[in-house]
């Protein structure tokens, strides 16, 4: 985030977050857990807000709160065999005024993913894993790779990180990824995702 901030990409174009797994009944969760996750009115959507809210939280941090102008989505079942009540991929494209921010939501990838791309008009960074970090900051120098200690205690445990907040230990900035603000903009855009697909149409956000 520092990084981005210093402008070491440049000016934003384009962010793409990857997330999801081979499905929820693949990966065998518990069965509550399973009955929740596709049931359209209790979860919400199935992929789409499953993984759809990882992107968009991450997308509206590293913008600092800002609302996309309009969301489009294209929501999929590959596997109404296995989830006939609710959709298992998702595409949703965020438009901003001068950039673009995309998330792929699936349960449908041949392995368990969370990765990003965060592209400037000068440079990228591909954030890989958790602790891995690949950066080219403009067109004459190499792609670099850095590696990143993982988080410490209490973020590195949502549990924990949620107590150490009641408790007064740890603050939430206004636009922090856990932070309500940004959160209540991610619902928006994942209402907003829902409505784009029932539609074929883009959906603008209320400022």
């Amino acid at each position: 985030m520092e990084r981005i901030k210093k402008g070491e990409l440049g000016e934003l174009r384009k962010i793409i977050v990857y997330d999801g797994h081979k499905g929820p009944e693949e990966i065998h969760v518990n069965p509550e857990f399973l009955d929740w996750l596709t049931d359209p009115v209790l979860n919400g959507g199935g992929a789409v807000i499953d993984f759809g809210c990882y992107g968009a939280d991450l997308i509206t941090w590293l913008l600092q709160g800002e609302k996309p102008l309009s969301v489009f989505a294209v929501l999929k079942q590959y596997k109404p065999e296995v989830y006939p009540k609710v959709y298992d991929d998702a595409t949703i494209v965020l438009s901003y005024p001068d950039m673009e921010g995309v998330i792929h939501a699936s349960w449908n990838w041949p392995f368990n993913r969370k990765d990003m791309h965060i592209y400037g008009n000068t440079g990228y960074m591909l954030i890989d894993d958790p602790v891995t970090i690949r950066m080219r900051l403009d067109e004459k120098s190499e792609e670099k790779v850095i590696k990143v200690p993982l988080s410490k205690a209490p973020f590195k445990d949502a549990f924990a990180f949620f107590a150490s907040v009641i408790n007064g230990e740890t603050k939430v900035g206004p636009y922090d990824l856990s932070s309500l603000g940004v959160n209540v903009t991610v619902v928006e855009i994942l209402e907003a995702a829902k409505k784009s697909s029932r539609t074929g149409k883009e959906v603008k956000l209320k400022k």
